[in-house]
Formats: structure tokens, sequence, C-alpha cells
């Protein structure tokens, strides 16, 4: 990622962004000046209606788009300057993404699913086989290695999807959606690994439809119209707890 920033620099902060998609000769804003500063080990997560533009804005922020205009340095760099060969390797190297779909390869092994990414870094067979099984292992599946998917719960892909998101030690982990296919104890146990992962310092960026499952970020952006209409910092739920209590209540319930 270049030269070493000081460590008060910020993660990522956004400056004056936006971004205006073309339709023949209309003009479509769709994010109309995002003022943003994310630090380091925060745990963020987003809402907004649909058409907002919060899926933009992950977007933007994954490096999967760039603006129409303003600043966005990630790791103290102008990433919005960079072209799609460099912004390919600011994924690569600094982002993870998880995604509602967990958009796993059928026919492929756990272990071969979360190597995918450094097969794109050139890493060795060996090497990646050993860091695929080391973030297998850290997402509680290291004895689903060998699974693949159809033979996974929903539950059990997800968290392959998550494991493929570290093996490359990445900065932040971006998840759109993650547990939008999944039942409340499913969710609440992936909202769980995610609150673990923040806890040993990595960067969480989560866009939710669900209050309650946004309620387990230490902050929430609110997101309408393309413009920040909230941030809003506040002592996170814990979903360990929440876990606790859902399983204290089906108990009863049988």
């Amino acid at each position: 990622m270049g030269d070493a920033v000081a460590t008060t620099e910020p993660l990522l902060r956004l400056s004056k962004i936006t971004k205006v998609y073309t339709r023949g000769d209309l003009a479509v804003p769709a994010l109309r000046g995002i003022d943003l500063v994310i630090e380091r080990g925060e745990f963020v997560a987003v809402m907004g209606p649909s058409g907002s533009g919060k899926s933009t804005l992950m977007n933007l922020i994954g490096c999967l788009d760039r603006p129409t205009s303003g600043s966005y340095y990630l790791q103290g760099r102008d990433v919005a300057q960079l072209d799609r060969d460099a912004l390919a390797l600011v994924r690569l190297r600094t982002l993870g993404f998880v995604f509602q779909g967990f958009n796993l390869l059928a026919r492929t092994t756990a272990l071969e699913n979360v190597e995918l990414p450094l097969l794109y870094a050139g890493l060795k067979s060996s090497e990646r086989a050993e860091r695929a099984r080391e973030a297998l292992s850290r997402v509680g599946l290291a004895d689903r290695a060998g699974h693949t998917p159809n033979q996974l719960s929903g539950g059990q892909q997800q968290r392959v999807a998550i494991a493929r998101a570290l093996v490359t030690r990445p900065m932040m982990l971006l998840a759109d959606e993650p547990t939008g296919n999944l039942d409340s104890r499913t969710s609440l146990e992936v909202m769980a690994l995610l609150q673990e992962l923040n806890g040993e310092g990595l960067t969480v960026l989560l866009v939710t439809h669900e209050l309650d499952i946004a309620g387990f970020a230490g902050r929430l952006l609110m997101v309408k119209d393309g413009r920040l209409r909230a941030d809003d910092k506040r002592p996170p739920h814990s979903a360990k707890q929440a876990l606790a209590e859902w399983h204290d209540s089906e108990e009863v319930d049988s």
C-alpha cells in the first residue's frame, strides 16, 4: 500500500463524495456530497431505504466503483484516483467482502473456496492451503474443509464466505446484508462472530435493512436520498448474549 502512514490517520476518509449515474440523457445522482471518517477497529452499520445510496456508498468504499467527484483516502492514499488494476490490488490486499448470497463455488470444497483469493494473489499451493485452513478454523469450520456448499447449512456457508474474506488478512471487512438469507438463530451466530473479529481489531462495515442487526454495531449511519442523514455512536448489543437468550427461550417453549 505504499509508504507507511501515521497511526493517527483514520482508516478511511471520504470528502464531498458524489456519484452520478448516466442513463441516456438523464443524470441520476446516487450520492450527494458524503463526508465520512471511519477509524481503525470500528464496527459500523449502514442503513437506509431502497434507493437511498447505501449500496453505492458500500461499492465506493469497497473500491468496486469510483466516485464522480470528491476524494476517498484509504490508509492515507487517495484511491479515488487509482486506475482499475490498482483498485483491484487494493481490494485484494486491504478489503474483505461478505455478501448476502454467499457467492461460493458450488462444486468446490470449503477449503478451495477460501483459497480462491490467494490464488489471485499468486501464493504457492502449500501456503494457500495453510492460510485457508487457518481461516476456516477461525470461523469454527476446521472439520468442514472438505465439504462442498450443498453439504453445509446456510450459516456454515456464510462462515465459509467470512473465512474467504479473512484469508487475505484484510484491514476492513465489508459485509452486505450478511444475515439476509439466514434464520434468527444463525443470524445471531454470524453477528457474534463478526463482533468477535471486531474485538480482535478488524474494522467491520455492515449494510443491513434490519435495525436489530444494526444494533450489534457500535456506530449507525443512516443514508437517505444520497446524503448521510445521521451518524450515531452508542454501546452495541451483545450478539452472544442475544444468542444465549434465544436458546433459553427455545428451551422454555419446548
